[in-house]
């Protein structure tokens, strides 16, 4: 025990970590007014570059570049339209790129700014494109600095929160541990801010968070503990650990590990490809399963067939990626259709030997499906 809390096999496997990614919230940088605070900004590099100087790989994913370029466009909050929220962006990514190759520079670190959109990580080229510009990075000692790229996203393409983006990317770069850091200093079964709530420093497994009220984001922010959660679950049913920590605990969050609420991995690491078929691609619709397909697919690993299809929802072509759901429509899988939304009504619920030859094959193959943990 160290600091009053319990070291943990998940904590000893964060601490130990190689290659990490971290997460910084807008309000952890900004002020009030949405200007760039140099103190806390400096701080939180102080923490980076000490864990780097023990030998490890940093991916910083940074939240700030909209609240940073609110006080020099004269904007005392942050904008509701699109359109003036990639202007501030733009402003703002400049002066935070600014400040982090300054902070870093005082330690001979290099920086270099990566801008993702959601199209990079949900078409698979351009997920494999990302993936070999991080390794190159890494391999020549630069700290990568993440963003989503507010200045050209759209509401069709944003992650809407860099937490998400924070857990995609971890499993991208095939990080050992995620940080996610915050202006809460914990998970707490409640708002923080009353008497009742209850700190939760080890989350085992989703039991652990059952009944956890989550709140959305604030003023600077678009994230918000709901959000964080959402993430650290991501992250850990993926098999990375993850720290959910206050940025004014970065120091500790980095160190021994000693703060915050630690959530231990949970599920196998899955490759590449699979991760991005279970949590990164976009579905283009979704298919209803009877309970023996159900249990075929997720307790099995099998193939679905046409045989166990209920019902087909949306619009989709043979390659796309769609949900698999139960009869009560929770999803329970995903994969690469092998037919066209058109063809599957005549073959729904028929038997191989019913169908003619040049359909007697898998609905959605066992390689190209990904079962995912059921709440």
């Amino acid at each position: 025990m160290i600091g009053g809390v319990e070291v943990s096999l998940a904590r000893k496997a964060i601490a130990s970590a190689t290659r990490v990614v971290v997460k910084v919230g807008s309000s952890s940088l900004t002020t009030a007014e949405g200007g760039l605070d140099p103190a806390r900004l400096d701080a939180l590099v102080d923490a980076l570059a000490a864990r780097r100087a023990g030998g490890g790989q940093i991916v910083l994913v940074s939240s700030g570049a909209i609240a940073a370029g609110l006080a020099p466009l004269g904007l005392t909050r942050r904008p509701k339209d699109l359109a003036t929220q990639q202007a501030a962006a733009s402003v703002g990514q400049l002066a935070l790129a600014h400040a982090y190759g300054n902070s870093f520079g005082r330690y001979s670190l290099t920086v270099g700014q990566v801008l993702l959109t959601a199209d990079d990580v949900v078409r698979r080229s351009h997920y494999r494109n990302a993936q070999r510009t991080f390794s190159r990075l890494l391999a020549l000692g630069v700290v990568p600095v993440v963003n989503e790229n507010d200045t050209v996203a759209t509401e069709e393409i944003r992650f809407g929160d860099n937490d998400r983006l924070a857990a995609l990317v971890a499993h991208l770069i095939g990080a050992d541990a995620l940080f996610l850091l915050s202006d809460v200093d914990a998970l707490y079964d409640g708002d923080p801010r009353l008497a009742e709530a209850r700190r939760i420093t080890e989350v085992g497994g989703p039991d652990d968070v059952d009944g956890v009220r989550a709140g959305t984001g604030g003023a600077l922010g678009t994230g918000g503990m709901a959000s964080k959660l959402a993430a650290a679950t991501l992250a850990a049913s993926a098999g990375i650990p993850v720290l959910l920590a206050g940025s004014g605990d970065a120091a500790r969050a980095l160190g021994p590990t000693d703060v915050g609420t630690a959530f231990a991995a949970t599920g196998t690491r899955l490759t590449a490809r699979r991760f991005w078929l279970g949590y990164a691609a976009d579905a283009n619709g979704k298919l209803i399963l009877d309970d023996g397909a159900v249990s075929a697919v997720v307790g099995r690993r099998r193939s679905l067939l046409a045989t166990g299809i209920t019902a087909i929802e949306g619009a989709f072509e043979a390659g796309d990626v769609v949900e698999l759901a139960d009869t009560s429509g929770q999803v329970v899988a995903r994969g690469v259709v092998a037919f066209d939304a058109a063809e599957l009504p005549a073959l729904i619920g028929r038997s191989s030997h019913e169908l003619p030859a040049e359909q007697r094959r898998e609905v959605v193959h066992a390689d190209d499906l990904v079962a995912l943990h059921r709440s």
